[in-house]
């Protein structure tokens, strides 16, 4: 496919077009543990799906702090191709790459330092430790392979190539399910057969997007004249990287404290939640990519100075996510159990009825969540990440907050945890509206 310059042409097409690719990418690539998780909780029992379900969790909080960083470079590089400025495109690059490796790094040696205090501090019960502790010593050694996809990955799609990055999640989500079966059911291996099956998937993706970007595009290689820090470079893929990165990592920090909570109720409600984010995640995961999609449109058309064209693709995309989210909303509410028999037996009842009461309750509001995707996107792509960080922790925070106190009530219970979603939601989706008009007044 060929690169799409997202400055010019139709907007709705123009986007949609972009953004197709990387709703198929980032759907193959929950495929990760949503197989990990179909196959465990199929074929190794309750403790095992807790086990895997929760250390999902964990990761996504750890690999959120460099996909965050690898999003606000991301955001940097379209400005740069917006701009036609090749040369500072190649500096920012280089001081990028070295500065989210780095990170990488000392992530990688903190957590296989930690992985027992880290168990602690989520409340793990004790018939799922041993198991839980077993996949994440394994799936730890797939953090450097989430960086170098995500890096190379934002890099193409910052110059309007979503294409190939799907290529490689495509490949590597037929890897991982073909080798969570040998290793799973043939190999008899438990959850870390499931593990092994993720990471080696995962640097599948990681070297093959690496060298195709090497090989096919020359004009993506920096040569050794290029590799120069400046001031300039350091300050703006420093603040947007660190920023995007502050904001992804508070938003898992944020899902991570309340895994937490629901591990503290049991096997049953860990398993329950465990199958239902998987649910919610591919639900609202394509209004998220297509909100990312939306980032690039904006910040390329930021970098040719063209307001009048992000003022028309800010209405389009309103109406597009719009018409989405009710639409899957509708699915994942009617179609909740249905949805939940796919990774719980019918027999496991308490568990059922527990995913079900989750799934409709959030899913009613899929509108909230495609709005602050949306607003996460723009903020990012007009230089402000400071502001997604924002109602971020708007968001997130008020999650945590409502239910902590909502679940604690008798009457209420774990009902609250759901219910804590959808009002965190909308409070910053409110807050993220006011303050874009603030900015278009005092723009006049």
């Amino acid at each position: 496919m060929a690169q799409i310059d997202l400055t010019k042409g139709n907007i709705s097409k123009t986007i949609l077009r972009f953004a197709f690719p990387m709703i198929c990418g980032n759907l193959l690539q929950q495929l990760y543990n949503v197989v990990d998780t179909l196959i465990v909780g199929q074929y190794l029992g309750a403790d095992a799906l807790a086990a895997v379900g929760s250390s999902y969790t964990l990761m996504t909080f750890l690999t959120s702090i460099l996909l965050g960083m690898c999003m606000g470079s991301g955001a940097v590089f379209s400005i740069r191709f917006g701009e036609k400025n090749q040369k500072k495109l190649k500096t920012d690059m280089f001081v990028s790459f070295l500065l989210i490796a780095i990170f990488a790094v000392v992530i990688n040696v903190a957590v296989f330092l930690s992985i027992d205090e880290i168990m602690y501090v989520l409340s793990v019960p004790e018939q799922v430790y041993s198991l839980m502790r077993e996949y994440l010593w394994v799936i730890f050694w797939g953090i450097g392979a989430t960086f170098f996809y995500n890096y190379y990955a934002s890099l193409l799609r910052a110059i309007g190539n979503s294409f190939v990055p799907l290529l490689f999640l495509g490949g590597a989500a037929v890897l991982n399910i073909v080798l969570d079966l040998i290793f799973v059911l043939y190999c008899k291996w438990g959850v870390a057969g499931a593990a092994i099956a993720t990471i080696i998937a995962q640097w599948f993706s990681g070297i093959g997007i690496f060298l195709y970007t090497m090989l096919f595009c020359p004009k993506l290689r920096i040569k050794r004249e290029e590799m120069c820090f400046t001031f300039e470079a350091i300050k703006e893929i420093g603040s947007a990287s660190i920023l995007t990165c502050l904001q992804q990592s508070v938003m898992n920090l944020g899902i991570l404290m309340v895994q937490g909570l629901i591990n503290s109720f049991g096997p049953a409600v860990m398993a329950a939640f465990a199958a239902a984010v998987k649910i919610d995640s591919f639900a609202y995961m394509p209004v998220q990519d297509f909100g990312n999609a939306f980032s690039t449109f904006i910040a390329q058309n930021y970098g040719a100075k063209k307001e009048e064209r992000i003022q028309q693709g800010i209405r389009s995309a309103v109406k597009i996510a719009i018409i989405f989210s009710l639409c899957v909303s509708a699915v994942v509410v009617i179609f909740a159990r249905q949805l939940l028999l796919i990774f719980i037996h019918p027999e496991e009842v308490e568990i059922l009825n527990i995913g079900v009461s989750y799934l409709r309750i959030v899913g009613t509001f899929y509108c909230g969540i495609g709005g602050l995707f949306l607003l996460y996107g723009l903020y990012r792509a007009i230089g402000q990440p400071g502001m997604s960080l924002v109602l971020t922790v708007i968001s997130l925070g008020t999650r945590v907050f409502l239910a902590y106190t909502l679940s604690a009530i008798s009457t209420i219970g774990v009902i609250g945890i759901g219910w804590s979603v959808p009002i965190g939601w909308f409070l910053a989706d409110i807050t993220g509206i006011v303050y874009y008009r603030y900015i278009c007044k005092r723009k006049k």
